[in-house]
């Protein structure tokens, strides 16, 4: 709470430190996906805003961070303006709050007031529009007035349906969401690519579906919940929130059933708590529960602020902590040699696990918050997942500690440790450091890279502790003979290895390049340059010029690339391996014949199409010289058009862009191998 005895000059200064620290929050949670603090302490300077804002009225402006919803959009997708603000919902931390808030709702109608409490998804908001049925745009929240159009990247989420049950023209809302198994599966995806992990599930789901490549979305396997309707012509005639939600699942929408209708404080404590009992079972994120006057009517008449619906509250839970001793400070080099700080810690009970070890991250979050060994530490799960550290209890410190020293040495190979341009990790740059090699070599086999079944990470240690390894190319030399004497290794072991590392050799050049290991090269990126260059060999003499021309690439991958080409071991591995018979050529999955229509044309597909499955399009396009992106923009050269098309036929159309129908496309297709 404000100190009472502030004055208005202290109020102002105070206010507009707190408001600058929120903005900078919210453009590292809204807009780059990447917070630097958990949501509670977000919480807490909030409150303090809006205390100071209540205090003293006159200090509110209109760009203040409570008179505003989300943050602005990301400058590189299209921009959408909601028929229907997009608000947010006001929190409440207490049963105490909560039951002030159901009694204010009570006083404001002489009816006898129900409530519909429903899980609070942990994710990204998202409003469907569907046109006579047909999803024709999405679009996630923005700033509340204008989001981010996002049509191309929804139409790649299972469980979000194309085509309602019935032909109506109405907006949905609801939330996107990464499940939990999908977010463990990306952040090991992403470390095996040399990328940084995604802090929680809800920034994972952001980051995945705002991109340009609907690619990427379809492949980070996100869902949706929806939960309310824009319906302005009352058409799917429904009273109240509960019976909302049937009505959304019988249309095909995907609902989350497990809401309760309450009418008083008690039953809405009970629901509480058996869902936060059964929270960590949960295959998504929950941050709360949802309370909402269950009266669609009562919506309109009791309204809005400018930020939030007065008939919804969010009931936040309160992030379990525990507390336990920091022990010590472990550091692993990966393969790219970044050294990793890992938490020590005395054994707890934490969201239903046993958690002994929490990553640090890199040096700078250590310093950040002062850690040292003997340290009584905070313990949480960020996003009821990640085990993470929070903070020194300082009134608890050990009287003889002392600040931990980062190390300046490799803790595996001893070589000094640097910042490579300005980076926060510190890198071990040794080529031979036995770390880095064992994770290189591990990846270069790994099922995404060259694919050598057999070859996993307790079989490279053998191999290196008996020497028989030392680079990739000794892969392509292991001698059978050696091989018989590994432990658990017999004949058939044996020769179904020999046998993998033969057949990889055959493997499109691709997966030679990703397995190579080099940082921010992952296997969509590989491919991409590949399909460029066509050989290692040509890639090898390439400018950083030439390479960061490739859409979606830039500067720090090419960079990375031609870096990785320049060292001399480097060129050495490569006359190894040519020399071993590895392909150093790029296999396309189908012969490609270029056509003048559609070589080097960005093109995009819009509607149902009925002739053919969208993917069946898109490979046919691809392979005759053509680039399918997901967007209408001014470089869109050709729209193909199925039927009921919505806002992406239209804007094709104010652009003057080409436009095919299906049977147009139907008959380049007929005309062509």
């Amino acid at each position: 709470m404000v100190e009472d005895q502030l004055t208005l000059a202290e109020a102002k200064e105070k206010l507009a430190i707190r408001q600058a620290q929120l903005k900078k929050w919210a453009v590292e949670y809204y807009q780059n996906d990447a917070p630097t603090v958990e949501d509670s302490d977000y919480d807490l300077v909030y409150q303090e805003v809006i205390d100071l804002e209540y205090q003293f009225p006159e200090l509110i402006t209109p760009d203040s961070i409570t008179q505003k919803v989300g943050d602005q959009t990301k400058d590189d997708l299209p921009k959408v303006e909601h028929l229907q603000p997009m608000l947010s919902l006001g929190d409440v931390f207490s049963i105490e709050a909560l039951d002030d808030w159901m009694n204010t709702m009570q006083q404001s109608t002489s009816d006898f007031l129900e409530y519909n409490a429903e899980l609070k998804i942990d994710g990204l908001a998202i409003s469907l529009q569907y046109t006579n049925g047909q999803l024709t745009q999405a679009s996630t929240r923005g700033n509340g007035q204008i989001g981010e159009d996002v049509t191309a990247n929804v139409l790649n989420i299972k469980n979000i349906p194309h085509q309602l049950t019935e032909p109506l023209n109405l907006e949905v809302r609801g939330e996107i969401y990464m499940p939990k198994a999908a977010f463990v599966s990306l952040n090991e995806q992403r470390d095996r690519d040399g990328l940084a992990p995604f802090a929680n599930p809800r920034n994972a789901a952001a980051g995945s579906l705002r991109q340009l490549d609907p690619q990427i979305t379809k492949q980070r396997q996100l869902a949706g919940f929806i939960y309310q309707v824009v319906d302005l012509q009352n058409q799917l005639e429904v009273k109240t929130q509960s019976e909302l939600l049937i009505r959304l699942a019988n249309l095909g929408l995907p609902v989350n059933l497990t809401n309760q209708v309450v009418d008083n404080i008690n039953t809405l404590k009970n629901y509480i708590e058996e869902k936060t009992a059964k929270r960590d079972d949960l295959a998504y994120g929950i941050d709360g529960i949802v309370v909402k006057v269950n009266n669609l009517d009562l919506h309109e008449a009791l309204g809005a602020t400018v930020k939030v619906p007065k008939w919804a509250i969010a009931y936040k839970f309160p992030a379990e902590e525990k507390q336990t001793i920091l022990k010590d400070i472990e550091w692993t080099v990966g393969r790219t040699g970044a050294v990793t700080p890992t938490a020590v810690m005395d054994p707890v009970q934490l969201a239903g696990t046993t958690v002994s070890r929490a990553s640090l991250h890199n040096p700078e979050y250590l310093k950040a918050k002062d850690l040292r060994i003997g340290d009584t530490v905070t313990l949480h799960k960020a996003g009821d997942i990640i085990p993470e550290v929070g903070m020194a209890v300082l009134y608890q410190r050990p009287k003889d500690s002392v600040p931990y020293d980062i190390p300046n040495h490799c803790p595996v190979c001893g070589d000094e440790l640097v910042h490579v341009n300005g980076e926060i990790a510190l890198r071990c740059l040794n080529p031979f450091c036995p770390a880095q090699i064992k994770e290189r070599l591990t990846h270069f086999a790994s099922r995404n890279a060259m694919n050598i079944d057999g070859l996993g990470p307790k079989i490279v240690e053998q191999l290196l502790d008996r020497g028989l390894i030392k680079t990739i190319a000794d892969l392509y030399q292991l001698d059978e003979v050696e091989l018989l004497k590994l432990d658990k290794f017999g004949p058939k072991a044996t020769q179904n290895l020999l046998q993998a590392v033969e057949q990889s050799k055959q493997n499109s050049a691709e997966r030679l390049l990703f397995g190579f290991g080099i940082r921010t090269v992952g296997a969509k990126v590989a491919r991409q340059i590949m399909q460029k260059f066509k050989t290692i060999d040509q890639l090898a003499k390439a400018s950083v010029e030439e390479i960061a021309n490739i859409q979606g690439l830039g500067l720090v991958i090419a960079e990375n690339v031609v870096q990785y080409f320049q060292e001399s071991l480097v060129q050495e591995l490569l006359t190894q391996l040519q020399q071993l018979g590895v392909n150093f050529a790029y296999q396309a999955e189908a012969p490609v014949t270029v056509l003048p229509e559609f070589a080097d044309q960005k093109i995009v597909l819009t509607g149902k199409l009925t002739m053919f499955s969208r993917s069946e399009a898109e490979k046919w396009l691809e392979q005759h010289g053509a680039q399918v992106v997901g967007s209408v923009s001014k470089k869109t050269n050709l729209l193909i058009a199925g039927a009921d098309a919505g806002s992406k036929l239209a804007k094709a159309q104010d652009l003057g862009i080409t436009i095919w129908s299906e049977q147009d496309f139907q008959d380049i297709m007929q005309k062509q191998p």
